[in-house]
């Protein structure tokens, strides 16, 4: 069983920055890469960043350039760095380990309960 707790959420104006943490604990071994993952206000979850336990990246296209995941593996701590905030980006930020299998199935899956961000002057 993975515990996720996330943080660093909060109140920042346009074109800021917030860094988001989470923490893993428990059995983690078994997952072989993080997410994060945002809903917005009435929209669908929406996969935000990931990052394999090799360290590989993938980022969602509305963020490309503005956001770096990254992960400390010794404190089973996972990033997200997010500047050129906008308003779009007001959501709660889900953090979720996995297992990535092949064909894009995916295992023992663990979700944090969230964060919340709003950009907003």
């Amino acid at each position: 069983q993975v515990q996720l707790v996330e943080s660093g959420g909060g109140l920042v104006q346009p074109g800021g920055s917030l860094r988001l943490t989470c923490a893993a604990s428990g059995s983690i071994a078994s997952a072989n890469a993080m997410a994060w993952y945002r809903q917005a206000p009435g929209k669908p979850l929406e996969l935000v960043a990931t990052i394999t336990n090799g360290g590989s990246t993938n980022y969602a296209d509305p963020v490309k350039g503005r956001f770096t995941i990254s992960r400390s593996d010794a404190q089973n701590t996972v990033y997200l760095q997010m500047s050129s905030l906008k308003p779009e980006g007001t959501a709660i930020y889900y953090c979720k380990t996995y297992r990535a299998l092949s064909g894009g199935v995916q295992a023992n899956v663990s979700w944090g309960r969230g964060t919340k961000v709003t950009v907003s002057s």
